[in-house]
């Protein structure tokens, strides 16, 4: 399990290191830097991937993730051209890289490496790391099919365009983490314990995957219970996005073992409140059974759902960490607030989840009666 990341000169970071836990959240108004955590960990998994990162250097644009050129992710009050980037692991591996500036190029060349060649049994380069992006495959009449990815490398993709297809693949198996079993599910096959987790979104929802081998495509449709009965197959783009988009989420949730590691961004969006809330009780749960999440949110409600899975002793304190990214006269700055066994957090930096508390003070604030007009922005 990784624990600790630092980066240098890299993109709006000058020189920051943040610890990773079992669970990690990456919160903050949106450009304060979070998802370049996220990328620089995809930059070192898609050059591994391609047998580059000791020989040639750092792929800026690849399968998982394209960030243009190097004068697109130099630090611009660099003193020294140089990117860098740490990794320690709680066996105590080490590794840093060092990495030279192309401006124009998409190939940082890697100046050094210092490393424990170990460092290269981390998830991180392996088929047990899942990425998915903020922006997944929405509702769609069809899936594509993908052999390469699904059947032999066990992923579903960056957008969760192969879920479906996994699905189809492997519906009937158990689920790796039995205690990520949903109570209301009635088997462990991960088509069932999928449905039991999907009801969290949309009350009595049931998936139906055909696979079509002749066409390299694989349809998917949602069926409802109601009492003892079920509706007829809809089509996923008769449901809404939040199903779509939830979808693939559960799925990794589900298919990953321990010592995996998922990178995922937005797993609230298009989720009811409810939803979100029990999303974030299902990550501390996945955390707590060995699986590292770093996670990326706008969401108050997914910090509230692992706010109480903590003080429910599903995980504990020491194994979460919580990042918060702002920026001050231009300098770009993480303050870390902890939590304790009551899920309360030590610190509550303004702009961290306040927006509620805000909008109620100045509805308080304003008068019980008054003209048309007014004024939105102060």
């Amino acid at each position: 399990m990784l624990t600790s990341l630092r980066l240098l000169h890299f993109k709006c970071f000058a020189d920051q290191t943040w610890k990773l836990a079992p669970l990690t959240l990456l919160c903050g108004r949106n450009g304060m830097g979070k998802s370049s955590v996220i990328q620089s960990l995809l930059l070192l998994r898609q050059s591994a991937m391609k047998k580059m990162l000791e020989v040639q250097g750092l792929l800026l644009n690849g399968d998982l993730v394209a960030l243009g050129a190097g004068q697109d992710v130099l630090y611009q009050w660099a003193t020294i051209e140089e990117i860098g980037m740490n990794l320690e692991t709680e066996e105590g591996h080490q590794a840093r890289w060092r990495f030279g500036y192309e401006p124009d190029g998409d190939v940082l060349p890697v100046q050094t490496v210092n490393d424990d060649l170990r460092i290269y049994r981390q998830s991180l380069f392996g088929d047990h790391c899942h990425y998915l992006m903020a922006e997944r495959m929405g509702p769609r009449t069809s899936f594509d099919i993908s052999n390469t990815q699904v059947r032999k490398h066990r992923q579903i993709g960056t957008q969760g365009e192969y879920a479906a297809h996994y699905l189809a693949a492997f519906g009937e198996e158990p689920i790796v983490n039995q205690k990520l079993a949903h109570p209301a599910a009635v088997s462990l096959q991960l088509i069932d314990q999928l449905n039991a987790w999907l009801a969290m979104v949309s009350a009595g929802a049931r998936i139906n995957v055909s696979e079509h081998q002749e066409l390299d495509l694989v349809s998917l449709r949602y069926r409802f219970a109601e009492g003892g009965d079920l509706t007829q197959p809809f089509r996923a783009c008769n449901v809404g996005f939040g199903l779509s988009y939830t979808l693939p989420v559960l799925l990794v949730l589900l298919i990953t073992g321990p010592d995996g590691l998922l990178l995922l961004e937005n797993p609230e969006a298009h989720l009811h409140p409810s939803g979100q809330f029990q999303m974030g009780q299902l990550l501390a749960m996945a955390a707590a059974c060995g699986v590292q999440v770093i996670v990326e949110t706008h969401s108050d409600h997914v910090l509230n759902g692992i706010r109480l899975a903590v003080r429910r002793r599903v995980l504990a304190p020491e194994q979460t960490a919580i990042h918060y990214f702002e920026k001050h006269q231009m300098t770009h700055q993480v303050l870390s607030p902890r939590i304790d066994r009551q899920g309360r957090l030590d610190v509550w930096p303004d702009g961290f989840f306040d927006q509620w508390e805000k909008s109620l003070d100045a509805l308080l604030d304003l008068p019980s009666e008054g003209g048309p007009h007014g004024t939105v922005f102060q």
